[in-house]
């Protein structure tokens, strides 16, 4: 099975097919999501939260991009993986937002790399895209900047910092991204912004309007129970139900009726027999 590239994406905003993204970070969430046929597989630094306990994406190093990202490349075959690039990896020169995506892309495989910022970041994105490596960038609200906006706040709402971000998307495409992230902007300022850009807009609290939309694996499972994002839709919960499995496990130990033969491995009257007058009346 081929792996899609980024022509294959372009190819669904052209033709008027919404784009399916959602985050992965391990054999299950990737292996699940594939079989669900969805086309491309975020491995994002959201991982600092949902796998690792963090409050925020900050403390999320390259390295443990590299390890996530490694496994959902090797353990998928389809779809089109982009890889986060973490907090302060990309920020203080164009020669190491270089050196580190050729390290997230050379050591995990990844198609792409993505980092947050617009029209200040268009130089690093097109050195990058230069060099070869496909770029996906993100604008609104960026989770690394969350303590610069003074909390996770919709983005754009006003003309000036509308304006900004429509001059951002256009930067990024021109900068030569393959496709950008609208997380937190009203739904109509990201309609306008699809309409304008040749390139797919991906959207993550941003509306219908988008080209395609990417949420996090754990939101729409509900493997969480003690925040609900409004930018997201609970298709099961998953928390419930193995919460439920769970403490049914518990129960049975507890009670003696679990395993029951069905879970456990025969062997040989004779055999026992031999074993236990052996083990029970050997002399010290």
């Amino acid at each position: 099975m081929k792996r899609l590239t980024i022509r294959n994406i372009q190819k669904m905003k052209d033709d008027g097919q919404r784009i399916t993204m959602l985050t992965a970070y391990d054999v299950t969430s990737a292996r699940i999501a594939e079989a669900a046929n969805v086309p491309m597989l975020l491995v994002g630094d959201t991982l600092g939260m949902v796998v690792q306990g963090h409050d925020s994406t900050i403390p999320v190093k390259l390295e443990h991009m590299i390890y996530h990202a490694e496994i959902v490349t090797r353990v998928t075959e389809r779809p089109f993986v982009v890889g986060d690039l973490p907090f302060m990896t990309y920020s203080i020169s164009v020669e190491q937002a270089l050196e580190n995506s050729a390290k997230l892309m050379q050591e995990s495989g990844v198609s792409a790399v993505k980092l947050e910022g617009g029209e200040n970041f268009a130089p690093t994105i097109k050195r990058i895209t230069d060099a070869g490596i496909p770029v996906m960038a993100h604008i609104g609200l960026t989770p690394q900047s969350v303590n610069q906006f003074g909390g996770f706040r919709v983005q754009g709402k006003q003309l000036d910092s509308a304006r900004q971000l429509i001059r951002d998307a256009q930067a990024v495409q021109d900068a030569g991204a393959f496709a950008v992230v609208l997380e937190l902007v009203p739904a109509r300022l990201s309609a306008l912004i699809t309409e304008k850009l040749d390139i797919p807009t991906i959207g993550i609290g941003a509306g219908i309007g988008c080209d395609g939309q990417v949420q996090v694996f754990h939101d729409i499972l509900a493997l969480f129970d003690d925040f609900i994002p409004k930018h997201t839709k609970r298709y099961a919960n998953l928390n419930e139900m193995m919460l439920a499995a769970i403490q049914q496990y518990r129960d049975e130990v507890e009670q003696g009726t679990f395993p029951t033969d069905d879970n456990s491995f025969s062997m040989s009257d004779e055999v026992i027999a031999e074993l236990r007058d052996e083990v029970l009346h050997a002399h010290p």
